[in-house]
């Protein structure tokens, strides 16, 4: 039961925490609010209306028993004194009581005098308006073929303090909680400009010095995400040139070698290391590849079907499809991206006579995948594909000639964009790639 009732208050309730924290803040407002309007309106206000209307009615109806059974002279001397000092002004009508009713269904002020005047002269016997002055109440009695009307100020049936007291409860409340808006802005934006930077940060972006601000707690949590940010990017600077470092020393002996070979006169031996030389510089090729695959790349808008036709161009092939429905754009590192559909389109060419790359777009994902019909990978080796040097001789490598970095290369490039990379039997009969980058 409680479980079921704690689901729906999290489908109801807002997700972002500055919403969450006006809620605790504003809610006890409102309810403290609404329970002193109703208890005041219910016991104080109500009930003081019924006694004033009550009171208001004995008048009238002392001022009907007056005119009824004293003279002339008496009856003038109380009415001159009423209007004096109780503010009430009467008038003597030959007519009857008007037929047209200006009684308001949901007025309190109109229930208590309708129900005070009908238990005291009957149901035909009154009429009253309250809506055609604006302070003034009209009270017509109908007594001895005869009908009395009174005017009075509407303050002897209610008191002019409810819109005062409404105001006063009302306004401080506003006020309070546009103050608690403000507070909590300046309280909630340090934590969402941590939360903007962990997520660029976490797809590739490099991250400048990041400002801490905020409360203690926030600041302490944006300095230490900063550290983190600054060794995580100096230990992959330190890993790029490490790898470059030893390629570039590397290539002085190995061209050196090339040179000698060159001068060697058996050609069938000098053949034959100069293809592991070759293999050896292109190893090298692929360490670089890697190294760079996390180096530092502004961020851009780029247009994927644009990219995908240039990649289609340097093939120079007629075994590569390309498909889309519109031209789809997308904010990411052009060249972190070129290299890695490049390495798969590469090794899609190399062990299938038919390849196709299509784009889609959906509301939060942009999907390019890559089909072929070569022999595939079988799915017990989809995960350790993805590792660094691993060589899948058996079936098909990724790189005949490469030492297994192809795929490790572009599942870094695409997790450095938010996106993850998925193998599976493609409809071709051999492999399909599908890469989702979040759009």
């Amino acid at each position: 039961m409680f479980s079921g009732l704690n689901n729906f208050f999290k489908i109801i309730l807002p997700k972002s925490l500055f919403y969450r924290s006006l809620i605790i803040v504003a809610a006890p407002t409102i309810i403290l609010q609404l329970i002193i309007t109703i208890v005041f309106f219910d016991s104080i206000w109500i009930k003081a209306n019924k006694g004033m209307t009550r009171s208001l009615v004995g008048e009238i109806k002392t001022l009907v028993d007056i005119h009824n059974n004293l003279g002339d002279k008496e009856t003038e001397f109380v009415t001159n004194s009423y209007k004096k000092n109780f503010d009430f002004k009467i008038n003597l009508l030959n007519e009857d009581l008007p037929s047209q009713n200006f009684e308001r269904k949901f007025s309190p002020m109109d229930r208590s005098l309708r129900r005070e005047l009908k238990s005291t002269f009957g149901s035909d016997r009154y009429w009253f308006n309250t809506t055609s002055y604006l302070n003034i109440v009209e009270v017509k009695i109908r007594s001895n073929d005869r009908t009395l009307q009174f005017f009075f100020p509407k303050e002897k049936l209610a008191t002019s303090s409810v819109r005062l007291f409404i105001l006063w409860i009302t306004l401080p409340s506003i006020i309070l909680i546009l103050i608690a808006i403000l507070f909590l802005k300046n309280q909630t934006r340090p934590i969402v400009r941590l939360a903007k930077t962990a997520e660029s940060f976490g797809k590739g972006n490099y991250v400048n010095e990041f400002r801490t601000s905020g409360a203690l707690e926030i600041r302490k949590a944006s300095y230490e995400f900063d550290r983190m940010a600054k060794r995580i990017n100096r230990h992959l600077n330190q890993r790029s040139e490490m790898l470059s470092g030893i390629s570039h020393d590397l290539r002085t002996p190995l061209t050196r070698l090339k040179l000698q070979l060159a001068m060697i006169d058996q050609k069938k031996i000098s053949e034959k290391m100069s293809k592991d030389i070759d293999e050896m510089e292109k190893m090298l090729n692929d360490y670089l590849e890697f190294a760079k695959s996390q180096s530092e790349e502004n961020t851009g808008k780029i247009s994927l079907t644009n990219l995908l036709k240039d990649l289609k161009s340097s093939f120079n092939t007629d075994n590569l499809k390309i498909s889309y429905d519109e031209e789809i754009f997308y904010t990411g590192r052009i060249r972190s991206l070129r290299r890695c559909f490049s390495n798969i389109i590469q090794n899609s060419l190399t062990y299938a006579k038919n390849s196709s790359v299509s784009v889609q777009k959906t509301n939060n994902w942009v999907n390019i995948i890559f089909d072929d019909n070569g022999p595939g990978i079988p799915e017990e080796y989809h995960k350790n594909v993805f590792k660094p040097f691993y060589r899948l001789d058996k079936s098909r490598s990724l790189n005949k000639s490469g030492v297994g970095l192809g795929l490790a290369i572009s599942e870094d490039i695409v997790n450095a964009h938010g996106g993850n990379i998925r193998l599976s039997k493609s409809d071709l009969g051999g492999l399909m790639v599908k890469i989702s980058l979040p759009s």
